[in-house]
């Protein structure tokens, strides 16, 4: 059987459930093309620490981290449990290359999680493990503990980064304003990258190229893609979808490795 791909999700606004932007309907539909994973280890731009660190409530909260949206989505729940097994095999396979893992028994799933896996996996009945993302890490420490989790795939464990490939939100606009050139040229450069393989050009962001800062102020949102790029074992990467919501907020979505997934 093969592997499964890892993912890079875009999770978008907090009110993207209640929205009927085409990325919505795009994940409404991933669920069914990718199949029903064992389980699902999730890194959300949401969630920096500074130890690499796992959820490990049996049933983690659903976290409502926004405010001055509609009532309804402060309704939403999204009651995932997680799985021993799979925290267990996260554990050993970054301690085993040296790198510290801590455990938040605490924490819940933030909206990085919920808000893209309530329409990819709507029923919640899969086990999801969060892990946090490096406070101050750069992309090249991101791709190397995604790269260091890769045998998850093998483990039928689907790998999902969540986040935004652009994310500036001085810069937004009203939903359907078109994208701005600084937008399209950061998304460009990470399609073209991400076809060739080219993961050193990619791994010089933010430094590089001249409109990363400017589409990442702070780079959170584009971590977790460096996660998913890891995890597919070096491997291509596949553009599933693309989009833009308020503007300049790019909606793309990848699959690396596993070779189950084209564009729709």
């Amino acid at each position: 059987m093969a592997s499964l791909p890892s993912l890079f999700l875009p999770h978008g606004a907090p009110d993207l459930l209640l929205s009927t932007h085409v990325s919505k309907d795009f994940l409404g539909t991933l669920g069914r093309r990718v199949g029903r994973p064992a389980a699902i280890l999730i890194v959300s731009a949401h969630w920096e620490a500074a130890q690499p660190t796992l959820t490990t409530a049996e049933a983690p909260e659903t976290v409502h981290d926004f405010f001055g949206f509609p009532d309804a989505l402060y309704r939403i729940r999204y009651p995932a449990r997680t799985a021993s097994d799979l925290i267990d095999w996260v554990d050993d396979l970054l301690t085993g290359q040296g790198i510290e893992l801590e455990k938040d028994a605490s924490r819940g799933f933030d909206h990085g999680t919920w808000a893209p896996l309530s329409l990819v996996y709507p029923d919640a009945d899969i086990p999801v493990v969060q892990l946090s993302l490096v406070r101050d890490g750069t992309a090249r420490q991101h791709f190397e503990i995604g790269h260091t989790l890769a045998p998850l795939r093998e483990r039928d464990v689907l790998i999902v980064g969540s986040g935004s490939v652009t994310h500036n939100l001085r810069e937004l606009g009203p939903e359907g304003t078109p994208p701005p050139a600084w937008a399209t040229a950061f998304d460009d450069w990470v399609l073209k990258a991400a076809e060739a393989g080219e993961w050193d050009s990619l791994m010089q962001f933010p430094e590089a190229p001249e409109t990363g800062r400017r589409a990442h102020p702070t780079p959170e949102h584009f971590l977790p893609f460096f996660v998913a790029a890891g995890a597919g074992a070096g491997e291509v990467g596949h553009k599933l979808h693309g989009s833009y919501s308020h503007g300049s907020i790019s909606m793309s979505a990848y699959a690396f490795g596993g070779g189950l997934l084209s564009a729709a």
